[in-house]
């Protein structure tokens, strides 16, 4: 849910102090990015949470006055998003263009094209920048009343492959994220250096040298190489980042803020420590910009449980983790029986469930060899798969399958 009525009415009440300062300084602006609309997490659908996130974003941008949105990338999680994707986009933007200017840029996940298709139909304040051809030419925002301006450069996702030619002087560039944004930050600069005395700020959907990394974000890598050196991004004031789903600020110039922002919501089980928040910055006339994390709503936790099953199970209904999304890795040296059914019910929102039993060694590689005796095979390889050597029981229906499959195959 949104930041307590407290906290908000406490933000406002400064408002009278706060107002004066951002229109003569500059602005305030909330910076956001990897929403992935339409994405599952192990097959669970997040529309519904990633609604309630939009929710809480335009709240947030009510409370805190802010004069723009910056959604840096990865707005849809693949290229054709659901409807019911593309329709939950369009009610935010209608929402959140009722109250402040919003800029967005296409990611690695979206298709530009399509992301950016009527971009010029787009209602008066918001601002779709997907095309490679406009990278320089800035969206400028208004810091209020006494006329103070903030240079906004949104960069969409640069591809090298199909970027190289539009952004190369005359040829096309070295085949790397660090060439084609260097060529892209080569614009800003030249057309920041004919607004002296502008503040600025970089949309840029990239894997800068430093950032930590989890499992969600997917591989952009060409030739090998996916980091972009945050030196690249010299002479703006704030590079509002996306790409990387945990929030984090990188190191830059003096005075100069490289953030991450990070994704909205959880996407990965690596991801379950990782605190989402959204960025809420202050730009004023000098000096490095000011940024306020405010916790995004959670809609479930994230939990991973290793142990043998029984230690686990009284963590579920009535226990800690009862409501939580959960991993289970069971740790039993024998598989034990009903896993999936008793796992389900003690844990009623359970998306993965392992059997890796606590055994050090690495089994024997099962070698197959026409002289191999094929039940001892089949021993071998559940003994490979559960741990343990079948009892018994086991070694009958075994040897009763192998049996019968020979006397079908004769």
């Amino acid at each position: 849910m949104p930041r307590g009525r407290g906290a908000a009415g406490a933000r406002r009440a400064r408002a009278a102090v706060w107002v004066a300062a951002v229109s003569v300084a500059g602005m305030r602006f909330v910076h956001t990015s990897d929403w992935h609309l339409g994405r599952t997490l192990h097959g669970v659908g997040m529309l519904e949470h990633q609604a309630a996130y939009l929710d809480h974003l335009v709240e947030l941008v009510r409370a805190e006055g802010a004069d723009a949105v910056l959604v840096a990338g990865d707005v849809y999680d693949r290229a054709i998003p659901p409807v019911e994707a593309v329709e939950l986009l369009a009610d935010a933007l209608a929402r959140l263009s009722e109250t402040a200017a919003v800029v967005l840029t296409p990611g690695n996940h979206d298709s530009a094209v399509r992301l950016g298709f009527g971009a010029a139909l787009m209602r008066p304040g918001v601002h779709l920048r997907a095309r490679p051809e406009q990278v320089g030419t800035p969206v400028l925002l208004g810091g209020g009343a006494a006329g103070g301006t903030v240079a906004v450069y949104p960069l969409p996702y640069l591809e090298p492959d199909t970027v190289r030619d539009v952004l190369g002087d005359g040829e096309p560039t070295a085949r790397s994220h660090e060439a084609v944004m260097a060529a892209a930050m080569t614009r800003v600069r030249a057309d920041l250096a004919g607004r002296p005395g502008t503040r600025s700020v970089v949309m840029a959907h990239a894997f800068v040298l430093g950032g930590a990394a989890s499992d969600s974000e997917r591989d952009i890598r060409v030739g090998g190489v996916d980091s972009v050196p945050a030196g690249v991004f010299a002479g703006v004031d704030y590079v509002a980042l996306g790409h990387l789903h945990g929030a984090q600020r990188l190191s830059g110039e003096p005075d100069q803020v490289l953030q991450y922002c990070g994704s909205p919501l959880a996407y990965s089980f690596s991801e379950r420590h990782q605190r989402k928040v959204t960025a809420v910055v202050e730009l004023g006339a000098s000096g490095p910009a000011s940024v306020e994390l405010v916790p995004a709503p959670v809609p479930r936790r994230l939990a991973e449980l290793v142990g043998p099953l029984d230690a686990l199970l009284p963590q579920g209904v009535g226990g800690e983790h009862g409501e939580d999304w959960v991993r289970l890795v069971v740790t039993d040296d024998r598989r034990p029986a009903d896993l999936y059914p008793r796992a389900r019910a003690a844990f009623p929102h359970v998306l993965s469930v392992e059997h890796r039993p606590a055994t050090t060694a690495a089994p024997p590689l099962v070698a197959v060899t026409p002289s191999r005796d094929p039940v001892e095979l089949l021993v071998e390889f559940v003994e490979h798969v559960t741990g343990a050597a079948p009892d018994e029981a086991e070694l009958a229906v075994l040897t009763a399958a192998y049996e019968q499959a020979r006397e079908v195959a004769s």
